[in-house]
């Protein structure tokens, strides 16, 4: 069970944020979330974010792992009410995965004025072929559509596995290999084959330092939603590092949301593209995972 205090900490700290971001945080759709999968609130990772352009307006995101109790949380948000049956393959994706793969932890993802949005299967420590997860009976037909495409830019191995429930959609977290991250030149022919906005320079040369490339699929067709790029979390980023426009609650969001760690605020700082536009995310660390701890600290 969720513990009153931690989560009651982090609702505080939501709401904060939601008015830094110019977002209503509704109490109604944050604390059942809270409350059902916060048991581990004071201990692992609590990421916000929140996304530029009209699309995504007056909405904060936010993150957590889901306690390693619950399991394979698909069943268990059925049961709080928090998904229905459908009969679409989104209601099978979690559990076919993870019957098949060997998967390290669950996360959630949800907004402040949405409620729940996603579940996670993360397995980092083994990451699967690309043809392995093709033979998955619940997995769109887009992914092994696009296994060429994607095999050609070394999106071969995938490291985690999202569900959006709300827009029948899924995303496969490519990751790679630290001495072969892609090259500008490369993400660039990767984006306009995969029928997304030209970007500047600039900005290839940022998103090629990303550890992981976040690819939106559904089950409708072989079409490519989103890509999304970004380099790994760092402590102390300046938005003006960033050389893609940020909307300026953005740069508020990244410069002033609390958080509950020592040192420096963490951030990342993410390019996506979908075939109208490009835009930013910014997500702000509240906690800090075990891992990222490790990775963001000098001491």
């Amino acid at each position: 069970m969720a513990d009153k205090t931690e989560v009651e900490e982090v609702y505080s700290a939501l709401e904060e944020s939601a008015r830094l971001v110019g977002a209503v945080c509704v109490r109604d759709k944050v604390r059942p979330v809270l409350d059902a999968f916060g048991a581990v609130l004071g201990e692992d990772l609590v990421v916000l974010g929140v996304q530029s352009g009209e699309r995504n307006a007056a909405e904060l995101d936010f993150s957590f792992r889901v306690p390693g109790e619950i399991g394979n949380p698909y069943p268990y948000a059925l049961a709080k009410g928090f998904v229905g049956e459908t009969g679409h393959p989104v209601g099978a994706l979690l559990s076919d995965v993870s019957a098949r793969v060997p998967v390290q932890e669950y996360y959630i993802d949800a907004g402040v004025v949405g409620g729940f949005k996603k579940l996670y299967a993360h397995f980092p420590q083994a990451l699967q072929p690309l043809a392995a997860l093709t033979d998955i009976p619940s997995m769109p037909d887009a992914v092994a559509e696009n296994a060429g495409l994607f095999t050609r830019y070394g999106l071969d191995k995938v490291a985690m596995v999202g569900v959006n429930y709300r827009a029948n959609t899924m995303n496969l977290y490519f990751q790679f290999a630290p001495d072969n991250r892609p090259e500008p030149r490369a993400i660039a022919s990767m984006l306009r084959e995969m029928g997304m906005p030209e970007a500047d320079e600039a900005v290839l040369r940022y998103v090629s330092a990303a550890m992981r490339a976040n690819i939106t699929l559904g089950w409708d067709s072989a079409h490519i939603f989103r890509v999304a790029l970004a380099p790994p979390p760092s402590a102390g980023f300046e938005p003006a590092e960033i050389p893609a426009p940020m909307d300026p609650h953005m740069e508020r969001f990244v410069r002033q949301a609390p958080f509950a760690y020592e040192g420096e605020r963490v951030n990342l700082i993410a390019v996506k593209w979908v075939p109208e536009e490009q835009f930013v995310e910014a997500n702000s660390y509240y906690q800090l995972s075990p891992m990222l701890r490790k990775l963001t600290r000098s001491d």
